[in-house]
């Protein structure tokens, strides 16, 4: 599974300021742990499903980035970049895990950090997949969304 550019950034400036300033998250120490296990569970969960529909989608040899085939399913119907979602969470629950109050700062730094190669990801798809592309980008967020749902209204 291939590890984003920015995440090896972040997660190094992470460990490496936790060793040299200290910063301890504040409350319980097995609270951080905990949160800091679900999240990075969640992540590894997210990106395995992600890659695993996208091999299920290719035909003939793999290759992660030379997609020959638009993927709108599984993961993908949520969320135009799962893997990159799933490595924020990994990173933020790995510094979560440490204890480190430094990851609620890495992890977005390297999220924009990532952000214009997910852009330029996006204008190779739309290249090669025309309007299929642009009707999928219409439909499901790059990321994900805070949206809430409708709610429904009372007579």
């Amino acid at each position: 599974m291939p590890l984003p550019p920015g995440q090896v950034v972040g997660l190094a400036a992470d460990v490496l300021l936790a060793r040299l300033r200290p910063a301890p998250l504040p409350g319980p120490r097995a609270s951080g742990r905990a949160a800091g296990a679900v999240l990075l569970v969640a992540g590894c969960a997210i990106n395995l499903r992600s890659l695993t529909e996208r091999r299920e989608r290719e035909s003939g040899a793999f290759e992660l980035e030379h997609p020959r085939r638009l993927v709108v399913t599984g993961p993908y119907a949520v969320s135009r970049n799962p893997m990159y979602a799933g490595w924020w969470l990994m990173h933020l629950g790995i510094g979560l895990l440490q204890g480190s109050v430094w990851s609620l700062f890495t992890t977005p730094a390297a999220a924009l950090a990532e952000h214009r190669g997910v852009l330029a990801e996006e204008r190779e798809l739309s290249d090669l997949f025309g309007a299929d592309f642009a009707a999928y980008a219409e439909r499901v967020p790059r990321y994900f969304s805070l949206r809430r749902l409708p709610r429904k209204t009372r007579p």
